[in-house]
């Protein structure tokens, strides 16, 4: 079901917009009996897995209560089920699920290792298609002319490949935007919007980990469409969208102008709209967004976390009162929260999809560690996500941190706050949430504009330990500016992280520096990675970065400038 001409059947649209808006209601219904679905999701998992090598271990068939279900099973992380994974993977049946999987999610961990998450039909149909087709409601609700036509969405993500890689099984082994759920699941209303735009399957030849040129090729595609929409998920592709332009832009004209598409023969040349895009540069100065498509209506991606300082800044590139629409609190291994309205970058936690516990974010994760249900959790606090559901996954760690804004129906409405890991070199104990809120307040009492940071602790000799803040600045920021930046920041820490102020007062930490970037050298590092060949979804905004090489070359980029 990505076809243009799906998209185009008056039908299937009538259809896809009762399902998703269908989904979105149920969800929202389901909030004023959460206590009821929690329980329901927790009884069928044990019943549905109590056959399975995991379940008998854990002697799922006796387990009523929640607490019963504590005392039964350590919270795990993907290293503690890795075992077990690796034993499906190889072809092993009911090891953790009563079904087996039908594909493998893969996904960066931590250390950058590509994990096998396993993907069960019962997974897909009971937590992830409502789910899944509930995030779509507000954007065809509030834009409907979104899904006017197959090329009106420029999905970043949407990335098929027609030979995925397996496991020793033989089933792929990939990402979920690599994955036809119509084919593989039945779903024949899954295909996400733009999945139908010409650029939805390359018309031409590339090489499966070429990632740039195919960035490339759709982008140049969709200059010559009236995109409405873009679909990131992750903010850091759609943030690189004006920087691509401007850097292919003689390469995209030549094209249109040519009718070419990577130099082979493609369709009639069009020197009009060739001439009317060299118009565009040469009267704006460069080409943004809004110049290319002038009736941008939406972007559709993640709007926390590092994005939430750049966000703004982003907005306004694609043109005036282009919406940002937060995507769900989610992660491959499974759903967290979902906007069923147009706040900003929160959503309700998706009661009907697996049973949630959690712990305070500046406790450890640890296999015996008490946790909280969703009725305990308090709003302005980070907690650590943990969950269990029928695919298999158990009190499982799903190392994300979300922050509480409100509740609705009593129950919280979650927004991603950051990674769980900490950066502890001195005792500070520092995670991504704590440091993000201290850049946004150090921008903010400064008034200077921050488009992307990252930091790195230092051991310099003849000076005290110390984080190093690389900075990218929207224009140039003076070096009063940058000292008084720096002072706000270390102090904004130190008040977001106790053990960090208590560093910097023992004399373990020295003040945070600061090192002025230009405000394009986060989009050449992510160019760089994914030219390497990494895959556009899996290079995100990372804030704590020790590794010494990617640091140099982020900081050394040509135009760096040192605070």
């Amino acid at each position: 079901m990505n076809s243009a001409e799906s998209w185009t059947d008056p039908d299937r649209l009538r259809r896809y917009r009762e399902r998703v808006l269908g989904e979105r209601r149920r969800l929202a219904d389901a909030l004023a009996h959460a206590a009821d679905h929690q329980q329901r999701v927790l009884a069928e998992l044990l019943e549905y897995n109590a056959g399975t090598g995991y379940g008998r271990a854990h002697s799922f068939g006796s387990i009523r209560t929640l607490d019963d279900f504590r005392k039964a099973v350590p919270i795990n992380d993907y290293a503690a089920l890795a075992p077990w994974i690796e034993r499906m993977a190889a072809g092993e049946s009911n090891v953790l699920s009563a079904d087996d999987p039908a594909v493998y999610f893969t996904s960066s961990g931590t250390t950058g290792a590509h994990k096998k998450i396993p993907v069960t039909p019962s997974f897909m149909r009971r937590t992830f298609f409502p789910f899944y087709y509930a995030a779509w409601a507000p954007l065809i609700e509030h834009h409907p002319d979104v899904l006017a036509r197959p090329d009106a969405v420029l999905n970043l993500k949407h990335d098929p490949v027609s030979a995925p890689p397996t496991t020793a099984s033989g089933h792929p082994h990939v990402g979920a935007s690599q994955v036809d759920f119509g084919a593989r699941f039945g779903e024949t209303l899954s295909a996400e919007p733009g999945t139908g735009a010409p650029w939805g399957t390359l018309p031409v030849s590339v090489e499966r980990d070429d990632h740039l040129e195919k960035t490339y090729l759709r982008l140049r595609l969709a200059v010559q469409s009236d995109v409405r929409c873009v679909i990131g998920i992750n903010p850091a592709m759609v943030a690189a969208l004006p920087y691509q332009l401007a850097l292919w832009w003689p390469r995209i004209v030549k094209e249109i102008r040519d009718g070419t598409l990577g130099g082979l023969p493609h369709t009639r040349p069009a020197p009009e709209r060739a001439a009317e895009l060299e118009r565009l540069a040469e009267r704006f100065g460069t080409v943004r967004p809004a110049h290319v498509w002038p009736h941008m209506r939406a972007l559709f991606c993640w709007t926390t976390g590092m994005a939430s300082l750049y966000l703004p800044r982003l907005r306004e590139e694609f043109g005036v009162g282009v919406a940002a629409l937060p995507a769900p609190v989610a992660a491959s291994e499974g759903p967290v929260g979902v906007a069923l309205d147009r706040h900003g970058s929160a959503g309700s936690l998706v009661v009907t999809a697996s049973a949630y516990e959690f712990l305070d974010a500046d406790e450890d994760v640890r296999p015996d560690a008490p946790t909280l249900t969703y009725r305990e959790l308090e709003p302005g606090r980070d907690y650590h996500v943990v969950f269990s559901h029928i695919g298999g996954l158990y009190r499982y760690a799903v190392g994300d941190v979300v922050r509480v804004v409100d509740h609705v129906e009593g129950v919280p409405r979650l927004e991603y706050a950051g990674r769980s890991t900490r950066s502890d070199a001195a005792g500070e104990r520092l995670r991504d949430s704590q440091v993000l809120r201290a850049l946004a307040t150090a921008a903010g009492g400064t008034g200077l504009d921050v488009r992307n940071a990252a930091c790195r602790f230092e051991r310099p000799k003849g000076a005290a330990p110390h984080y190093t803040f690389a900075v990218a600045a929207r224009g140039p920021w003076s070096t009063p500016e940058t000292d008084r930046f720096a002072a706000l920041l270390d102090t904004a820490i130190g008040r977001e992280g106790p053990a960090y102020r208590a560093a910097r007062r023992a004399g373990r930490l020295g003040p945070a520096r600061v090192r002025r970037l230009d405000g394009e050298a986060f989009l050449r590092d992510w160019h760089t990675s994914v030219a390497s060949g990494i895959r556009p979804t899996q290079v995100k905004d990372r804030l704590f970065r020790q590794d010494i090489a990617q640091w140099e070359r982020l900081t050394g980029a040509p135009g760096a400038a040192r605070g």
